[in-house]
């Protein structure tokens, strides 16, 4: 059993414990789970159910999180527990992202201490360690401590994440992390609601502090056909990054059927070359297409216009710049090169 962090017990009632790590903020009674179904109330104690249960461990090129102006070319090792905050309708791992409420709320893992994770990495001749695959916040207190020891290793940290935790988790975790994509599944509350069971400005509100605590933000859309990809959503989307930063990469990909959304064709490159069209239009320095592989995936100057990285799918074609410098005419990209 492994206490949980960011809780404490209701007032008047010590037994029932509020959960303060993401925007839920879930009231559990004793014996009973938050939405992530990996936190318990155990006697007024919450606990972490996943601490050091690892469900998924791979070394990915970084590109795949995706960041393409982190530390480009390297590798990432990555990791997941089981559990998610989010009850996505198109969850492309809702094998271990949504397994405790599919099951019969069992948490199985492969045993891990940071320490191995860390070792792991290294003799993986990774830059960095990612918390990914699913919410990385539901598994916090394992993230931090892993995060911890990766840094006086002179490892990296990156979430791959929904952007759905608190605003003091938020800032608990950029004192540890280095970088972070956050996906901004759609523009309306509407869509977070009936696809998420969440809402929208937790999120915006997330993208804007992580990049005021100087954590590297990138962000990620998944266009699915008919839900979120009107140009009105998509100029919503490409104005609050412009607005915050026109130099935030936002990496636009296909949606393909999942889970309960199979009922939607797949993104076509043309939807996704109009997305990417927007977000140009719209004055952001760096706009990404994604999971179809071919146009739109290398990183171009917004100075001179020349291409500065050439890519194809996760694979790049030459090597990162140093520093970031354009090749061309010398200006230097947003990002963290080294």
């Amino acid at each position: 059993m492994h206490e949980a962090m960011l809780y404490s017990q209701k007032k008047g009632t010590p037994q029932v414990v509020v959960c303060g790590l993401c925007n839920h903020r879930c009231t559990i009674p004793p014996g009973r789970r938050g939405i992530c179904g990996v936190r318990e109330n155990r006697d007024g104690t919450l606990v972490s159910l996943v601490y050091g249960k690892v469900v998924a461990e791979h070394v990915d090129p970084i590109e795949k999180k995706p960041l393409f102006h982190f530390l480009p070319g390297s590798r990432s090792y990555s990791l997941a527990t089981m559990g998610c905050n989010f009850r996505c309708l198109h969850c492309q791992n809702f094998d271990i992202a949504q397994a405790p409420q599919l099951g019969d709320g069992t948490i199985s893992g492969q045993p891990r201490t940071p320490e191995e994770i860390v070792a792991r990495a290294r003799a993986e001749a990774c830059a960095s360690i990612s918390y990914t695959y699913v919410e990385p916040t539901i598994f916090y207190e394992f993230s931090r401590d892993c995060a911890e020891l990766a840094r006086r290793a002179g490892l990296a940290n990156v979430y791959v994440s929904n952007g759905y935790m608190s605003p003091e988790a938020a800032r608990e975790i950029a004192s540890w992390l280095d970088a972070i994509n956050i996906d901004i599944k759609a523009f309306t509350d509407d869509f977070y609601k009936k696809v998420c069971r969440a809402r929208l400005q937790p999120v915006l509100d997330n993208v804007r502090l992580f990049h005021q605590l100087g954590v590297w933000v990138e962000v990620t859309t998944l266009i699915i056909p008919g839900l979120n990809d009107s140009d009105a959503e998509l100029k919503g989307i490409a104005r609050f990054l412009y607005d915050l930063d026109p130099a935030i990469p936002w990496h636009v990909s296909a949606f393909r059927p999942a889970y309960r959304m199979t009922d939607r064709p797949p993104t076509s490159a043309e939807q996704l070359a109009r997305a990417h069209r927007i977000g140009v239009e719209s004055g952001l320095h760096h706009v990404y297409q994604g999971n179809i592989p071919g146009e739109g995936e290398d990183t171009i100057c917004p100075s001179c216009g020349g291409t500065v990285l050439a890519r194809y799918g996760f694979m790049l074609k030459g090597q990162a710049p140093a520093k970031g410098q354009c090749p061309h005419c010398a200006a230097v990209l947003a990002g963290v090169w080294e």
